[in-house]
């Protein structure tokens, strides 16, 4: 049996697998089960819900449009563009709000093939814009091998699966863990990957991309950073990621797309 919530095709209640297809952005309902009933949507449903039940609801969407937003823009990713576009334009007016919608706007009026190139251009390896969070804790060492199975050991934990053909650090995964499966353990995976994300939101800034608004509305969802968090930082700015060249294909070797290819959009490319 499987439920669908605007994007994407739903979970299978199971597994709670991400079926084939974008990720659906959650409803005010799915986030809040007593929205669902008329008897109560007056008091204990979502306006009467609580302040901290409402910034987790607003967490996930902000989570899953990002989601949405950082998949390949091929045909399903236009399909599902004015679904998240809706979602982020109900969201509580606010920075985040203001940088997804602009983003939604800037891709809903790029040629589809210009944005597929920008895209690909835009997230290289080799320019320290990858969207496979553990290449900036692990680079092209041998080490990264042990994080990945570190992520997906959390998303087994709480009875997600991810598809052999994705890597379960590509940012679009991650946040859509936070959204759909467990937001304390996706939280606690942003938070953890924190000076990935703000050397990425750099470098996307930098490069003039409107995909850095993507990235910074991510992070505004997460807590301040730590003065230890900030050194890191500075540190990949100025050095970069680890390096290892022996005894294995390097991570970073340039593809001509963004690899490994992330099956956020359930179609072969």
């Amino acid at each position: 049996m499987s439920t669908t919530n605007g994007i994407g095709d739903g979970l299978n209640e199971g597994a709670r697998e991400p079926a084939a297809g974008h990720p659906a952005i959650p409803s005010q309902d799915d986030r809040n089960p007593d929205a669902r009933n008329p008897d109560t949507r007056s008091g204990a449903g979502w306006l009467g819900a609580g302040r901290a039940a409402r910034r987790a609801h607003t967490r996930a969407v902000i989570h899953q449009a990002s989601s949405v937003l950082l998949g390949y823009p091929d045909e399903v990713f236009f399909e599902r563009l004015p679904l998240a576009a809706r979602a982020a334009a109900e969201l509580p007016r606010s920075q985040a709000r203001t940088d997804l919608l602009e983003f939604c706007e800037h891709a809903s009026t790029t040629p589809e093939l210009a944005l597929a190139e920008h895209y690909v251009e835009v997230f290289d390896l080799r320019r320290r814009r990858a969207l496979h969070m553990t290449y900036y804790t692990d680079g092209d060492t041998r080490r990264r091998g042990h994080a990945l199975a570190e992520v997906k050991r959390v998303y087994a934990e709480a009875g997600w699966r991810v598809s052999a053909r994705e890597l379960p650090d590509h940012l679009a995964v991650m946040l859509e863990f936070a959204a759909r499966g467990d937001a304390e353990a996706g939280q606690e995976l942003l938070v953890n990957f924190r000076p990935g994300l703000d050397l990425l939101s750099r470098s996307l800034g930098e490069h003039g991309t409107p995909y850095a608004r993507v990235v910074d509305a991510v992070r505004y969802t997460l807590p301040a950073p730590r003065r230890a968090d900030e050194e890191r930082v500075r540190r990949l700015a100025q050095e970069g990621p680890p390096a290892e060249d022996v005894g294995m294909e390097p991570y970073g070797a340039r593809p001509r797309v963004p690899l490994p290819l992330t099956d956020i959009t359930g179609r072969p490319r």
